[in-house]
């Protein structure tokens, strides 16, 4: 069984299904157990659908970008 780290960093490549079946499908069973990941799957999931809706319309200013390139980092760092 993965770990939350291992699927945390699966979760965008899940996404984009840029898995193999085995990945894809160690990733499942964690998710069918862990309610955090979940979580942060759904998480990616919303900011992906606000990207695809916002690209290129919206520029983020710099200091907001740092925050929440910041904030990604601690968010992955806590679940390790």
């Amino acid at each position: 069984m993965i770990k939350c780290k291992e699927a945390v960093a699966r979760l965008w490549s899940y996404l984009d299904r840029n898995l193999d079946r085995v990945e894809e499908q160690e990733l499942e069973a964690h998710l069918g157990l862990c309610r955090h990941c979940c979580g942060e799957l759904e998480f990616a999931r919303q900011i992906r659908g606000l990207l695809r809706r916002t690209a290129g319309a919206v520029e983020i200013p710099p200091a907001a970008r740092a925050k929440l390139d910041t904030f990604l980092r601690e968010l992955e760092g806590s679940h390790e």
